[in-house]
């Protein structure tokens, strides 16, 4: 009798055991949204290699928690109906733990809600809506994070570098019509308000508007010296195009987007000379900024060696490692665990952008502070550092204050 209870006992912890080895052995779902396809796909599909680039090389290096990433991807094609249903498709059917993306701000805007709600946290690895990770902030919690450079940091550096910088005195805004351009261009407003400078003209522009004739006959008639911009690229590079057949250049100065492939291509010998603020440029100014680039080069062979969208593609990479960092401290893959450690990450995370030491914090779920971007300008169909300076402290590890 005794030793039949004892067998029932040995057997039962040895089904217990492969229960928890079975458990332990399942792979860690991570999200990952974005546009694959669209206007927006050059930024889309730079952050997707980033991403998964840096789960291959977790998963190389033995996982989290001995667990393999597994990314279940979803092409939103920036609309914000497909982000919605991404998000509850990945929530109740993918049991995802965690998600990484977003490219637009009314994707992020709309879709976050449900991964509010399930308490799971989100990255946000490239929009840049000052409103994302502030959409919670009358609740206990928010599982909002972002490690990309939100529009209250770029504004201020586009009006400093146009009327500071270059001295301009009359400058246009030209937005799209998005939540991204239009929560931009309150912020260029703002911005320029601080220095005692109002805009000559503000105009507007839809996404796939190809004629941008009368916004800028409005912008020259009001004697604008430079054209602020909040768009992406294929409009941006309408923009270029526009002022061309018009015989007026004028310098554009705008938002990170201007360093966007599809912008850069398209605009031709009229996007030269165009400034944006930028976190990461493709220059190995760093040891691991060298080994993204030659790693991501030698993986995905991109067009003339040139990543569609560095920015995107750095800052999906380094949105991987936060989360993994947060996973394995947490020694969990709750949702309220993972965001707890995010809160408190105990080790500086090694990234691309920067080295991350204590990036997050209860109130401030942004990782990227205005020290950290530069000035990019668009020169022989790339974009390199406008200022020989900001390529020199871009060579030392640049850490969040």
């Amino acid at each position: 009798m005794q030793a039949s209870r004892f067998t029932a006992v040995i057997t039962a912890l040895s089904l217990a055991a492969l229960t928890t080895l079975a458990q332990a052995a399942e792979p860690i779902k991570i999200g990952l949204s974005g546009p694959f396809t669209g206007g927006s796909s050059s930024m889309g599909v730079s952050m997707r290699d980033g991403v998964r680039m840096a789960a291959d090389e977790i998963n190389k290096a033995g996982g989290v928690l001995g667990r393999q990433i597994q990314l279940v991807e979803r092409d939103d094609e920036a609309k914000n109906e497909r982000g919605v249903q991404i998000a509850q498709e990945l929530i109740n059917r993918e049991k995802v733990v965690a998600t990484v993306g977003f490219i637009n701000t009314g994707v992020a805007l709309a879709s976050q809600r449900f991964y509010q709600e399930a308490k799971i946290p989100v990255m946000n690895n490239v929009a840049t809506g000052t409103a994302v990770t502030h959409q919670f902030d009358n609740q206990p919690d928010n599982f909002i994070f972002r490690n990309a450079a939100h529009d209250s940091i770029q504004a201020p550096m586009i009006v400093e570098e146009a009327i500071t910088r270059r001295g301009f005195k009359k400058v246009a805004i030209l937005a799209d019509s998005t939540n991204y351009g239009q929560l931009g261009r309150e912020d260029l407003e703002k911005a320029l308000m601080a220095k005692g400078v109002k805009p000559v003209a503000v105009e507007k522009f839809n996404v796939k508007d190809v004629d941008m004739t009368p916004q800028l006959l409005k912008a020259k008639e009001a004697g604008a010296e430079a054209v602020l911009t909040y768009g992406i690229g294929p409009e941006l590079a309408q923009i270029a195009n526009g002022m061309t057949k018009l015989g007026w250049k004028v310098p554009m100065i705008g938002s990170w987007t201007l360093s966007m492939a599809n912008f850069i291509d398209n605009a031709g010998p009229g996007g030269e000379g165009a400034r944006m603020p930028q976190t990461f440029i493709q220059e190995p100014t760093t040891p691991k900024r060298q080994s993204f680039i030659i790693s991501y080069l030698k993986t995905f062979s991109p067009k003339n060696n040139r990543i569609d969208s560095p920015v995107s593609a750095a800052q999906g990479y380094d949105s991987v490692y936060l989360l993994a960092a947060a996973i394995k401290q947490a020694g969990s893959t709750e949702g309220v665990k993972i965001k707890a450690a995010l809160e408190d990450l105990k080790a500086p995370v090694e990234g691309v952008v920067t080295t991350y030491n204590k990036p997050f914090s209860k109130t401030d779920h942004e990782a990227i502070t205005a020290n950290i971007p530069v000035f990019g300008e668009v020169k022989g169909q790339r974009v390199v550092y406008a200022y020989e300076a900001d390529q020199k402290v871009a060579s030392q590890v640049r850490v969040k204050k």
